[in-house]
């Protein structure tokens, strides 16, 4: 079953391209759903190439004022310049996968190291076939693990190494009255720091008081104080677990007493006008299982140069090797220009 080179870049192409799926994947152990990353990539934005930053203008303070006066008082004047740039470093990521033509040999398949094809018939279908779901494992790999570990990046705080973009728990801090944030200091802004009740002041949950339920429905009369809309809320197991005990100790789950079938389900929790708390499997993996988020993706979104986003990169075979390579970059970053109008929460 001889193929050529060409032959089998072209399959190689065609199942990166369109990910053919034949039904003879292996089945997934392991994949998690990531609501954070999802919606935060619904709300990106591009940037032009050639900057060497993400950067842009953010006001919190005003100096001019009404003053009384009367007669001939001497009156004072102001000269605004209250205008700062925040800036973020965006970073260029890159995964790949390769293939060895010893693969193809182990499954009868030998392939004419020609540039040209001459003397080879063109590749059957049970060839292609045959190709394609060898590849296929390859394709959904790369699919898969370039999409957890950009998730990873979307929660960390960019220490992990310095060639990564700072996620989100680098802007949302648990502590936002010190530290720094697009270059802009948080400790002299007042108006650049979300909100956070973590740590000492962390929400002790209350099945008689419901004082979690209560309390975040305070912080968002905070992060729509100025101007936020808070439309996502991410949390871990254990702090969704609280909120479900609190909201079951409120009510009654069953009008039936202990008759047969009773339902002991609840609906998913929801606050209104921002929507459903949604469990967050990757902030358990993080550490992060008794924590919540409150986000406007209006202000906090992925900027990603134009032309960059999953770029796909179809290398040529190098010479001293028999391998062929495929590989998907991305250079951006996450960017926050307002800070206010998000909130982090630790729930006990």
């Amino acid at each position: 079953m001889p193929v050529t080179a060409i032959q089998l870049e072209n399959i190689f192409n065609s199942v990166m391209d369109y990910r053919i799926n034949d039904g003879k994947k292996p089945w997934a152990q392991s994949l998690q759903e990531r609501p954070l990353t999802t919606a935060l990539l619904k709300a990106k934005k591009t940037f032009p190439g050639g900057k060497e930053s993400i950067t842009g203008n953010v006001k919190g303070a005003y100096v001019s004022e009404f003053k009384g006066y009367s007669d001939d008082d001497t009156v004072g004047y102001k000269n605004p310049s209250e205008i700062k740039q925040f800036s973020y470093q965006y970073k260029e990521l890159h995964a790949g996968v390769e293939f060895t033509m010893t693969e193809l040999k182990k499954s009868g398949i030998s392939v004419v190291n020609s540039t040209t094809g001459e003397k080879t018939n063109n590749v059957s279908e049970q060839e292609k076939i045959l190709i394609s779901n060898l590849l296929e494992d390859k394709m959904d790999d790369l699919e898969e693990g370039s999409a957890r570990s950009f998730d990873l990046m979307m929660h960390r705080d960019g220490t992990q190494d310095s060639k990564e973009f700072a996620g989100l728990s680098s802007i949302v801090s648990q502590t936002p009255n010190v530290g720094i944030t697009g270059g802009l200091d948080r400790a002299t802004h007042s108006w650049w720091r979300n909100r956070a009740l973590c740590g000492a002041n962390a929400i002790v949950a209350s099945d008689t008081s419901s004082t979690a339920i209560k309390t975040l429905k305070s912080e968002i009369r905070q992060l729509r104080r100025f101007g936020g809309k808070p439309n996502l809320i991410c949390c871990g197991s254990e702090a969704l677990r609280l909120l479900e005990s609190e909201y079951v100790a409120k009510g009654q789950t069953t009008v039936t007493g202990f008759s047969n079938g009773a339902d002991i389900g609840i609906d998913d929790l929801q606050i209104k006008g921002i929507g459903k708390i949604m469990y967050d499997p990757t902030m358990d993996d993080e550490g992060m299982e008794h924590f919540l988020y409150m986000l406007d993706t209006n202000f906090i979104k992925p900027y990603v140069m134009e032309g960059e986003d999953n770029k796909m990169h179809y290398p040529a075979r190098p010479a001293e090797k028999y391998v062929l390579f495929r590989a998907i970059t991305w250079t951006g970053g996450l960017v926050c220009n307002k800070l206010n109008a998000h909130g982090v929460y630790e729930i006990k």
